[in-house]
C-alpha cells in the first residue's frame, strides 16, 4: 500500500466523518421517527417502547423495559446492540441512545466512502468529486434520518455502500484485495440481512462475486478470494436467517390483505369488478383502505369463508389478467418511489420546539429533485433506469468492469425491489420504496463516475521465465527454420 493512498484514504475518512457528524447534530440532532415497527428491534434489546405517538417525534433515548418476544430478523439489531454497549460504557442511562447509534453509523458510512474512493482508478480531483457525490447520497434527507432510528432501513443503506466499496477494492491488486474482501463480507452481512426485502440482494451478490476479476489474476488466483467471501457470507446469512422468522413470514397474510384492499381494491376504480375478479363477495368492501390491524378481519364471521382467496396466487392471477390495472399500480409505486419522504414521520425530538411530524430538508439534492418529478412516476423512473443501465453497459465495454458490476448490482436490486414493493406490499408505499430510491441514486453516482477518465493502469509484471539452455535452443532452432 502506498503511503500517498493511505493518506488520501484517511483524509477522506476524516473529512467525511466531520461532515456527517455536523449534518447529524447541527443545529439540532435529526433522526427518523418510528412508524410503529420499532418495537420489533427494541424487544430483543430490552428497550421500552413509548406510549406516545411514535411517529410524531424522534425518541432519541429508550429506557429499559420488559423484554418481549420478536422473531423479526434484521442486522440493524447488531448496530443497536453495539450502540447500547457503547452508551453503557459512556455512562448513559438509556438502553438505546440514538445519538450514539447515529454517531456510530456515521463512522461506518465514512469508512464506506473512504474505501470506495480509494478503490476508484481516478485522478485526485475526480476522487474528490466521487467523495462529494457519495456523501450527497448518504447524507440526503430521505435516507440519513434512518441512521438514527429504531427502523431497519439504515442497515440496508449502509450495507449497500459497504458492498459497493468492497467489490471495487476486490478488483485492486496486492493487499487492497483482502481489505476489499473483508469490507464486502461486512457489508453483505449487514445489507443482505437488513430486512426481508433485502434478501433479494443474495442472487445479485453471488453474480457480482462471479464477475470479480482482479487485474492480472487468472485461474485459481482469481476465484479463491471471491469464493472465500461467498462461503463466509452464505454460511453467516444462513445462520442469521435460521434464528428467527426468515423472510418475515408471519406478516405474509397481512401483506396480501393490504395488496388486495389498498392497492387493487382501493375504492377509486371499479370496485365491484375487482372484487369479482378476485372471487370476493361484495361484503368485503368493509375492509377497503383499512390496515390489517385496524380491520381485525379474523374477528369477522364472513372473512373465514373467503380468506383462502386472500392469497399470493390469486393476486398474481389478477395481475396477469388485468394488465391495465397492474400498470396503474406500478405507476403509483413509481410516484411513491420518487416522493422519497413519508409524510407522517418526524425528524426531530419533542424538545426541539418544532411541531409534531416536522421534517428536515438540510440535504435535499437527490430526494428534492425526485420529489419535483414524482407525479410523473414511471415516465421519469424508467428512463433514469435505462440511462443508468447504459452507463453500466458502457463500463463493461470500456473494460471498466468493476464499475459495471456495481452499477448493475444496485440497479437490478432497485428494479426488483420496486416490483416487489409496488405489487406485493400494498401499504406505506413511500417508506417501502426507499429501498428502490436509494440504490437507484447510488447506481446513478457510480454510473457518472464510470464516465470519468481513468488513470493509466501500470502494466502487470509477468513472472520471469526460466533461462533457456543452449542445448534446448539448439533443438528449437531447426524447428523455427522449418516453418519459415
Amino acid at each position: 500500500m502506498r503511503s500517498r493512498e493511505l493518506r488520501l484514504g484517511l483524509g477522506v475518512f476524516a473529512l467525511s466523518l466531520g461532515v456527517l457528524l455536523i449534518r447529524f447534530l447541527v443545529p439540532r440532532p435529526v433522526g427518523m421517527a418510528d412508524n410503529g415497527d420499532g418495537w420489533r428491534l427494541l424487544c430483543k434489546l430490552g428497550g421500552r417502547h413509548p406510549e406516545l405517538r411514535s411517529e410524531y417525534y424522534v425518541h432519541f433515548a429508550y429506557g429499559p423495559g420488559t423484554p418481549c418476544r420478536s422473531d423479526y430478523i434484521s442486522s440493524q439489531a447488531w448496530l443497536d446492540w453495539l450502540a447500547s454497549k457503547l452508551g453503557e460504557a459512556l455512562g448513559l442511562p438509556a438502553e438505546l441512545n440514538l445519538l450514539v447509534l447515529g454517531a456510530l453509523t456515521c463512522v461506518l458510512v465514512a469508512v464506506g466512502v473512504a474505501a470506495t474512493v480509494l478503490a476508484l482508478d481516478l485522478s485526485t480531483r475526480n476522487r474528490v468529486i466521487a467523495a462529494v457525490l457519495l456523501l450527497l447520497v448518504m447524507a440526503d434527507s430521505a435516507f440519513f434520518g434512518y441512521f438514527a432510528s429504531v427502523l431497519s432501513e439504515g442497515a440496508g443503506f449502509l450495507g449497500m455502500l459497504l458492498i459497493a466499496g468492497g467489490l471495487l477494492l476486490m478488483h485492486r491488486t496486492g493487499a487492497w484485495r483482502y481489505w476489499g474482501a473483508a469490507l464486502t463480507v461486512a457489508g453483505a452481512m449487514i445489507g443482505l440481512n437488513a430486512k426481508s426485502q433485502t434478501l433479494l440482494l443474495i442472487p445479485l451478490f453471488v453474480l457480482a462475486l462471479a464477475l470479480v476479476r482482479p487485474l492480472g489474476k487468472r485461474g485459481w488466483a482469481r476465484w479463491a478470494l471471491p469464493l472465500g467471501v461467498l462461503v463466509l457470507v452464505g454460511a453467516g446469512t444462513t445462520l442469521v436467517q435460521s434464528k428467527g422468522d426468515p423472510a418475515n413470514a408471519e406478516y405474509r397474510e397481512a401483506n396480501v390483505f393490504h395488496v388486495v384492499f389498498d392497492s387493487i381494491v382501493d375504492g377509486k376504480h371499479d370496485t365491484d369488478a375487482d372484487l369479482a375478479a378476485l372471487g370476493l363477495p361484495p361484503s368485503a368492501k368493509q375492509f377497503i383502505g383499512k390496515s390489517w390491524w385496524e380491520a381485525h378481519p379474523w374477528t369477522d364471521a364472513g372473512y373465514g369463508t373467503y380468506s383462502d382467496r386472500i392469497s399470493r396466487r390469486n393476486v398474481v392471477r389478477y395481475y396477469a389478467t388485468h394488465p391495465e390495472r397492474t400498470l396503474q399500480i406500478l405507476q403509483q409505486g413509481a410516484v411513491d418511489t420518487l416522493t422519497a419522504r413519508p409524510a407522517r414521520l418526524g425528524s426531530f425530538s419533542a424538545t426541539s420546539g418544532l411541531p409534531p411530524m416536522a421534517q428536515e430538508f438540510r440535504v435535499p439534492v437527490f430526494s428534492g429533485l425526485s420529489a419535483l418529478v414524482a407525479p410523473l412516476g414511471l415516465v421519469v423512473l424508467v428512463p433514469v433506469w435505462l440511462l443508468i443501465g447504459w452507463a453500466g453497459t458502457r463500463a463493461f465495454r470500456r473494460r471498466a468492469r468493476e464499475y459495471g458490476i456495481v452499477v448493475f448490482f444496485l440497479l437490478l436490486f432497485a428494479v426488483g425491489q420496486f416490483g416487489l414493493s409496488a405489487l406485493g406490499e400494498g401499504v406505506e408505499g413511500v417508506k417501502h420504496q426507499l429501498l428502490t430510491l436509494f440504490p437507484t441514486c447510488l447506481a446513478f453516482v457510480f454510473g457518472v463516475l464510470s464516465l470519468l477518465p481513468r488513470r493509466p493502469v501500470p502494466p502487470v509484471e509477468e513472472p520471469e521465465e526460466e533461462p533457456v539452455t543452449e542445448v534446448f535452443d539448439a533443438f528449437r532452432e531447426p524447428e523455427r527454420s522449418a516453418f519459415r
